[in-house]
């Protein structure tokens, strides 16, 4: 939670539960992927997230022309469907089998949908900068140790970071941010027989090679310089004042990279993204007007257009991929909010399914960001072409 944040936020207690079904492929499977992994576990759950969440902006901390009102706003309960990935990265005895360990250590990543009780509104929920859409993206990333009591039975505990976000479809885009400590239990009803000894027995072999990747991306955002006009610069007669309503405009991205595929779950590599936003008219009326800064102050340059380096990183699994990426702006001239909010460099993170039979052409969703905070979400198609192999 950040300075501005705390503001305006008075409690941050929440209390998540969850039930999940999880899979583990075994050694019979002759799974490449599930051996390279060290056979880890897929899960697909539902989560509660019961939120005693308030926030209230005083008018003593100086919020413009919105005016403070007689209540407190909540951020409410969120109920998630998700499904993770949990790798172990130590086991014991080594080299065990998943239904031979008696303790390992894990990390978890997963991704999911939910739908939030309390959005902002500008009714009865007027402060709550955190949510502004019922159905929402979900991020979990975490780590926990395991102890098997039995073939059957394991206990667990850990720590895990989770985020409930708009992904900038809408406003406020604040975002949910939970992290603190996590315990369980896990119950198998049955484990394949098998000996330690087949653990690692899958044909290891990939030959290592390039290949180029071509992207396009189609996706939408909202402006965040929509949200301070209408939040602190607009007057309480108006229509607009404090309106939950924003438009959604159009983001293309164009991607080309390139990448060394070194081992069968890795590949990595470098390349050129080249980002066009519709919402440039709309961003330099705002900059013209310095409605959003002071009269004296220079109208910075607005233009469609941005390009940006990025180093890439692709996770694989079967056709499944997790993408991401760090990239830094070569040219990018959004205005002087743009200056302010965002750092010259972005970040992106998506997952994407390969079809083998179209020759590897690659379908997926994204999230590009800004130090953590969404700023646009895009549908993503990519084809991969191979100089070696």
């Amino acid at each position: 939670m950040d300075e501005y944040q705390r503001k305006y936020q008075k409690n941050t207690k929440t209390t998540a539960f969850s039930i999940e079904l999880d899979y583990t492929p075994q050694p019979s499977d002759n799974n490449p992927f599930a051996d390279d992994y060290n056979y880890p576990t897929f899960g697909f759950g539902m989560r509660l997230n019961r939120n005693d969440i308030t926030m209230h902006r005083s008018a003593k901390d100086g919020w413009g022309m919105a005016e403070e009102v007689d209540y407190d706003s909540r951020l409410g309960n969120i109920v998630t469907a998700y499904s993770t990935f949990t790798r172990p990265v130590l086991v014991w005895p080594k080299h065990a089998t998943p239904g031979q360990r008696r303790f390992e250590v894990d990390y978890t990543l997963g991704l999911g949908l939910a739908y939030a009780k309390h959005k902002y509104s500008s009714g009865n929920n007027i402060d709550n900068e955190l949510i502004g859409s019922r159905f929402l993206v979900y991020f979990v990333g975490g780590t926990h140790a395991t102890w098997h009591v039995s073939p059957s039975w394991a206990l667990f505990g850990g720590i895990e970071y989770s985020h409930h976000s708009n992904g900038a479809l809408n406003r406020p885009n604040k975002g949910a941010n939970y992290c603190g400590p996590v315990a369980g239990v896990r119950y198998t009803p049955t484990h394949e027989k098998t000996k330690s000894s087949c653990i690692g027995t899958s044909d290891k072999s990939c030959n290592p090679y390039w290949f180029a990747n071509m992207a396009l991306g189609f996706g939408g955002k909202t402006l965040n310089e929509d949200w301070q006009l209408t939040q602190f610069r607009t007057p309480p007669d108006s229509a607009r004042y404090r309106t939950g309503r924003f438009h959604l405009y159009a983001a293309y991205s164009m991607q080309t990279h390139v990448m060394y595929r070194y081992a069968r779950r890795w590949a990595s590599g470098i390349g050129i993204d080249a980002f066009y936003g519709t919402y440039a008219d709309r961003v330099r009326e705002i900059e013209e007007s310095r409605v959003l800064t002071t009269p004296e102050t220079q109208v910075a340059k607005v233009s469609p257009w941005s390009l940006g380096v990025a180093i890439k990183h692709h996770v694989y699994y079967g056709n499944l991929s997790a993408r991401m990426s760090l990239g830094y702006y070569l040219l990018r001239h959004m205005g002087t909010n743009a200056k302010e909010v965002e750092k010259p460099y972005y970040e992106q993170i998506g997952l994407h399914y390969s079809f083998p039979k179209w020759g590897g052409l690659t379908v997926g969703a994204s999230i590009q960001a800004h130090r953590t905070k969404a700023d646009f979400t895009e549908i993503i198609v990519s084809y991969p072409l191979c100089f070696s192999k």
